[in-house]
């Protein structure tokens, strides 16, 4: 049910379900940090810590869906006190593992915390009239300020009491987050009931290409954002030298802002339109990558004096600026997908938040299992940013095609057909 008014408690489930989700992403992203010293203990080579690293990702992806569904049904409030409990169980399951099937197996279960998200949206923009569903909406998704508050956090506890450490404390913070969650939010204004719709009605809107356009782009900036955010840490290791803690608080200066102004986002997305905000998140994208792109390289160029050499390279304060710069794109990105999603589909949020999302846990997952097999069979770690460039790539052509030059040259601004 959509709502053309702010019902009260409004803010209060919109802080409690942020915090909550905060919490389920710091869970999420608990590998990023982690599989580090896992790394080492193990001997694993670049495609196999990609793997471990994503393998949470898959699940919380594929989960998407059903628990967007669930969250029409049975509402926001019970689906996500039970998703909060379920999840302690594989997260300490974690801290006794001693091989990498072990670690995949739980790793793979324990995903479905990730999954949050599709329970959350739905819910929070509820709550709120159409003219701030975007803000809502981003303001929950900062919650994805979590994987800066892994970086910040894991490292920490691995210090001081080992990598076994972080999963016991992470599954006690999930039990402690589902009290809270519960006592602060309120029942779900749009789902159960007879209000539920068939789910086959549900499914119908499979059929609309703009829900697999969505699909495109959320892949990029939820997907490049995820994998970027487990992916960092260990190139700032590898790359730069950095200890654990150094690294991860350098990553954290790409995963704070990418989460932290999803909210600012949201409300630039609510004033200007999802399609301005996304085009320009892409250029800016299309940008930032280009430049981490070009690999360090050693130049040697004959000279009227003889021969001399340049190296060529992005000192580590360069490579963070252009990082951060990428994360405000990506954060004002899925910020302004969801908001074509909550204009484009208010019956159906729950289940077009959970496709989309889907896409964009897939992305996450995929692209850091790319990065390793890219790096173990080309040897350049900037790669991983030279893959991105061509994901890109994609979504500008795709935008333009679509919505741009449809906007501009097909249907011109004041029409009926434009304003649809």
């Amino acid at each position: 049910m959509a709502t053309d008014q702010q019902l009260p408690k409004a803010y209060s489930v919109l802080f409690a379900s942020t915090f909550a989700f905060t919490v389920c992403f710091a869970v999420w992203m608990m590998f990023g940090v982690i599989g580090i010293p896992i790394r080492d203990e193990l001997g694993l080579n670049n495609t196999e810590f990609g793997l471990l690293t994503s393998t949470p990702v898959l699940l919380g992806a594929i989960m998407r869906v059903p628990l967007g569904v669930w969250t029409d049904r049975f509402g926001g409030r019970i689906v996500f006190t039970v998703l909060l409990i379920a999840c302690a169980g594989p997260v300490y399951l974690v801290s006794q593992a001693v091989q990498l099937w072990q670690l995949l197996a739980i790793g793979l279960l324990l995903g479905i915390v990730g999954a949050s998200f599709a329970v959350g949206t739905p819910y929070v923009a509820r709550f709120f009239p159409k003219e701030k569903r975007g803000f809502a909406m981003g303001f929950f998704g900062a919650g994805t300020t979590g994987a800066a508050v892994n970086m910040f956090v894991a490292p920490y506890i691995l210090k001081g009491w080992g990598w076994q450490a972080v999963p016991k404390v992470y599954a006690a913070a999930l039990l402690v987050t589902a009290v809270i969650f519960w006592i602060f939010s309120a029942p779900d204004p749009g789902a159960g009931g007879a209000k539920a719709p068939k789910f086959a009605n549900q499914l119908s809107v499979l059929k609309d290409w703009r829900v697999w356009k969505l699909c495109q782009y959320y892949s990029l900036t939820f997907g490049g954002f995820t994998a970027l955010s487990l992916w960092m840490p260990e190139y700032y290791v590898k790359e730069y030298g950095f200890h654990v803690q150094a690294a991860a608080l350098l990553a954290a200066c790409f995963a704070l802002p990418a989460g932290g102004l999803r909210a600012v986002g949201g409300w630039l997305s609510d004033r200007l339109g999802a399609q301005h905000v996304t085009w320009w998140v892409l250029w800016l994208a299309w940008v930032a990558l280009f430049l981490l792109s070009y690999p360090q390289t050693d130049l040697t160029i004959k000279t009227i004096d003889g021969p001399r050499s340049f190296h060529i390279a992005l000192v580590p304060v360069a490579f963070t600026t252009l990082l951060f710069a990428l994360g405000v794109g990506l954060a004002f990105g899925m910020a302004s997908t969801f908001k074509y999603v909550a204009t484009d589909f208010p019956e159906s949020m729950g289940l077009v938040t959970g496709i989309v999302g889907l896409a964009g846990g897939l992305g996450g997952f995929l692209l850091p299992v790319l990065w390793g097999a890219l790096a173990d069979l080309l040897r350049i770690r900037s790669s991983c940013f030279m893959l991105l460039y061509g994901v890109v790539w994609v979504s500008l052509i795709l935008i333009y095609f679509t919505e741009i030059r449809r906007y501009e040259f097909v249907e011109p601004p004041g029409t009926p057909a434009a304003q649809t």
